[in-house]
């Protein structure tokens, strides 16, 4: 069979429509995850889209009582990280700063410099009756059950953390969806086939960063190897970030991936002395280090902010989860500004194909260790 990675030069091509045909049959009984359009290998452009995500509560249950008006009052606790981490904080205020154009609204945020204040905080703001109050990060989740129960008539929202209250709305993400797309582009730039990856904690969030990369590099090329993980284990910590980049382009990775929030400013400084390439995250970051950073995975935190808010103003605030994804475009990467060239017109193209794909539901793609190892297996069965 013709390798995955091989099979693009148009010498082949007869060959290729004929080989992609016969795969393609074969994949929709052996391999039923959606990938038989991506056997033509690297060789494809992805950009964030701009569309506003539909919501998808999973509760009914309503807020009442608050102001719908032009003049509604805001809070928002920053994680430990805060404003200026050019990631999911400074995301998040930017949807705010939005609102307050559109909406007039009134905003109070506080910083929160370590997690031992983030009830004292959240409890500070629904003090002040303000008419929604967002925490920005799982690690406020425990504490905001607690503040969520002693406040009942106050309207709470949370970015990635887990609280199932009435009067909660979870905003989460469908990380390994924009990660695969890395990964695959990673897959597709490498000249090394070694690949690195930096996470900030070893939770069950960083693995759907993680696993979702790892299986977008082995799908656009089998040769490719994730050298072991590292772990900074302090999100605001840069030199930790930096170190375990090192460590990875050292070991010959030329492209790393972090999700190590501010911590993962430190990869960029690592990438421009090894003067390698790496990827960002959550934010737009390919500016930090121009040329260097291939793209970056966007969480669009500033839209599902953004959008709660717009809910409250027009009295449609449910509570419950709502998901955003590549198909609603609260995921994806950049625009590729600084990197087009090296990436290539070909490889840029088959990287959108791999988007739209995920966004019909034609390649489901792995969150965890186990659905990356049945995903890897199908993928040897179609090799």
């Amino acid at each position: 069979m013709v390798p995955l990675w091989v099979v693009a030069s148009a010498r082949l091509k007869p060959v290729l429509e004929y080989t992609f045909r016969v795969m393609t049959h074969f994949l929709k009984t052996a391999l039923p995850i959606g990938i038989a359009a991506l056997l033509v290998g690297c060789t494809g452009s992805s950009s964030t889209s701009q569309k506003t995500p539909e919501p998808t509560p999973k509760s009914s249950e309503s807020a009442e009582g608050h102001n719908h008006g032009k003049h509604l009052r805001v809070g928002i606790v920053f994680d430990s990280g805060g404003r200026g981490d050019k990631s999911f904080n400074d995301s998040a205020w930017a949807g705010i700063e939005r609102a307050k154009t559109d909406f007039h609204i009134e905003e109070i945020s506080i910083q929160s410099p370590s997690p031992a204040v983030y009830e004292g905080n959240l409890t500070k703001l629904a003090d002040q009756k303000m008419d929604i109050v967002f925490a920005v990060g799982l690690g406020q989740g425990a504490a905001l059950q607690k503040v969520a129960a002693k406040f009942p008539n106050a309207v709470f929202a949370i970015v990635d953390g887990d609280v199932k209250a009435p009067n909660v709305r979870m905003l989460k993400f469908k990380e390994e969806q924009g990660s695969f797309l890395a990964g695959y582009l990673a897959g597709c730039v490498t000249k090394t086939n070694k690949i690195g990856f930096v996470g900030g904690m070893e939770i069950p969030l960083i693995k759907k960063f993680q696993y979702g990369y790892a299986a977008g590099a082995r799908m656009a090329n089998p040769k490719v190897e994730l050298l072991p993980v590292k772990y900074t284990n302090d999100w605001n910590n840069a030199d930790a970030g930096k170190a375990s980049a090192a460590v990875l382009y050292a070991g010959g990775a030329d492209i790393v991936y972090h999700a190590a929030g501010r911590a993962g400013l430190g990869v960029f400084t690592a990438a421009k002395e090894a003067n390698k390439f790496a990827i960002g995250v959550d934010s737009n970051q390919d500016d930090i280090q121009k040329g260097l950073i291939l793209t970056s995975m966007v969480k669009r935190v500033d839209e599902a902010v953004y959008q709660t808010i717009k809910d409250i103003v027009d009295g449609k605030f449910e509570a419950g989860e709502k998901v955003y994804d590549v198909a609603s475009g609260g995921i994806g990467l950049t625009d590729f500004e600084f990197t087009k060239q090296v990436i290539g017109e070909e490889n840029l193209k088959l990287v959108k194909e791999v988007e739209e794909m995920i966004a019909k539901g034609e390649l489901v793609v792995p969150s965890n260790e186990q659905e990356y190892n049945e995903f890897i297996e199908k993928l040897k069965v179609a090799g």
